[in-house]
């Protein structure tokens, strides 16, 4: 079992980088597709966890609490905003435990992700509406080839278990 360091205090980047060096990397087959329904003319967009990202989650101790993006985008959403100020939210808080897909801090690395790179309108209010605007599923639930990949959408016909069709 590997020790991780006390990475408090330690910049995200060098945390990161220990984990690339010193973790074995974690394929998933985890995807989360979604759709801005802000943009409707724009194809459903896939989110697919990297493998050195999901061994850091699954860890712990390295990753910074997903609050700490969400500061940072509230500046970046200031119409003042030049460049970010408080990097010290992402290296001087304490990092997050140990995750799986669907347990541990935030209810698992899954909704971590989600919470952290979908926007917030997305995720906050995935099932209102005419139809779902994210999905989870896995990898062979998807078209099998990228063909017609801007043309990509969720299926209206959404099963229960999350299945998704071009």
């Amino acid at each position: 079992m590997t020790v991780t360091p006390q990475f408090k205090g330690v910049h995200l980047f060098d945390r990161l980088c220990w984990a690339k060096e010193t973790l074995d990397g974690v394929q998933s087959d985890i995807r989360i597709v979604f759709e801005d329904p802000n943009d409707m003319d724009a194809p459903a967009k896939i989110l697919v966890p990297d493998l050195n990202w999901v061994a850091a989650a699954e860890n712990g101790g390295v990753l910074p609490p997903v609050e700490s993006y969400w500061e940072l985008a509230k500046d970046e959403a200031q119409p003042d905003f030049v460049k970010h100020t408080r990097g010290y939210l992402l290296h001087n808080t304490e990092p997050v435990g140990p995750m799986t897909e669907t347990t541990g801090p935030y209810g698992g690395w899954v909704n971590y992700l989600i919470m952290k790179d979908i926007p917030q309108h997305i995720w906050q209010t995935w099932n209102e509406g005419n139809k779902p605007k994210m999905v989870i599923c896995r990898k062979e639930q998807l078209p099998a080839t990228r063909e017609w990949r801007n043309a990509w959408k969720i299926s209206e016909e959404l099963a229960t278990d999350h299945n998704i069709a071009a």
